[in-house]
């Protein structure tokens, strides 16, 4: 894996751990999409429930000290196009985060993992986050509806 855990095949031996930095050229940071914390947990079990049928697993969660929100680590460059009403998408430029060690706690006060890098390994992709959200927007407005 390369320093924020994309595949990149490791050569024998290898035991670089997921989203450390590596020896090679330096990496850019993850961007970080923000969600309600009750709209981020319906997409992440929806990713997990997707997962192994041809569709790339959650990746990194954080959660904020007061738990209104979920912030899922993506890959860099996602922020320029992100236009999803209810989120926003930020560069991090690597503010706030530690990436030798990421598994670590985050530096950013009162915020944790929901899901640590080293339990989930890569960060998520852009496009089954958009549909996972998408779809836990609906599961929400239509459950809201019921009572």
């Amino acid at each position: 894996m390369d320093s924020i855990g994309t595949n990149t095949a490791p050569g024998p031996g290898a035991t670089s751990p997921a989203l450390a930095p590596g020896p090679q050229a330096p990496f850019a940071a993850p961007d970080l999409v923000t969600v309600p914390a009750r709209q981020g947990l319906e997409a992440v079990d929806i990713i997990r429930r997707g997962a192994g049928q041809a569709a790339p697993g959650v990746g990194p969660v954080l959660h904020d000290g007061s738990g209104d929100t979920l912030g899922f680590l993506v890959p860099p460059g996602t922020a320029d196009a992100w236009d999803l009403p209810g989120s926003a998408c930020t560069q991090t430029n690597g503010r706030g985060m530690r990436f030798g060690d990421l598994a670590a706690a985050p530096t950013a006060g009162g915020t944790g993992w929901l899901l640590p890098p080293d339990a989930v390994g890569p960060v998520t992709d852009p496009e089954v986050l958009r549909a996972a959200l998408g779809e836990a927007a609906r599961l929400i407005e239509a459950a809201d509806n019921c009572r």
